[in-house]
């Protein structure tokens, strides 16, 4: 069997980003909702954390991992060569990143009566930068499902196809996660809704990013 090419340092790198993303935006926002005064796991959007005096780190957080997200596109990038999938799937992922970071940028707005003495319930008006953090986020999550179906067919390393039901059920999930969230984020169903898409996609990109660093190349 031949061995897989092997990845310049710096591809490795950037594709290790990859890798250390998804933890940390998971570990630094559970520490956070399970720690700051007035926020309720079951129904307050993760992103109202950049709100209130402690709001600087759900900031850091998107902006980090974002910025990670995209360094790791571009290790996808360098590893997938003249492919034409790979490099699709590399730009969608690097949209997905922008769209964290963007989120950094433009602060979601306190609703739910976090942080403590907002009212409750949905904001009754939407402030520009509210908006701009939803348009940023549904903009990087649709990129992220597209991803998850660019980079699921003809994988270049052992287990092709394991990994193409994988990359597909992502993206399904992660979809539907999405989706309930946005139909009605004030309620558990809606918040857990968001969890389990936001886990379920930085974990496929965490094992898009290690497959990658085993096979030499972008999977497809």
């Amino acid at each position: 069997m031949n061995a897989p090419p092997e990845t310049d340092a710096r591809t490795r790198a950037l594709l290790v980003c990859g890798v250390v993303a998804g933890p940390l935006y998971v570990l630094t926002a559970l520490v956070q909702s399970l720690t700051r005064q007035g926020f309720d796991l079951l129904r307050d959007d993760v992103s109202v954390l950049a709100n209130g005096g402690l709001g600087w780190i759900q900031t850091a957080n998107f902006l980090v991992t974002g910025a990670l997200s995209i360094a790791c596109a571009f290790g996808l990038r360098r590893a997938a060569g003249a492919g034409r999938r790979g490099a699709w799937g590399a730009l969608l992922v690097g949209v997905y990143g922008l769209g964290v970071f963007g989120g950094g940028i433009f602060r979601a707005d306190p609703a739910n009566g976090f942080p403590p003495g907002t009212p409750t319930g949905t904001p009754t008006t939407v402030s520009w930068h509210g908006l701009l953090h939803l348009v940023s986020a549904g903009i990087g999550f649709l990129c992220l499902v597209a991803a998850c179906f660019v980079l699921a067919r003809g994988s270049a390393a052992p287990g092709g196809r394991g990994w193409a039901v994988y990359s597909r059920l992502s993206g399904v999930l992660f979809l539907i996660g999405f989706g309930a969230g946005a139909s009605n984020a004030t309620s558990p169903s809606g918040v857990l809704g968001l969890w389990d898409a936001v886990v379920i996609g930085w974990a496929w990109l965490l094992v898009l990013a290690i497959r990658t660093l085993q096979s030499g190349r972008t999977l497809t």
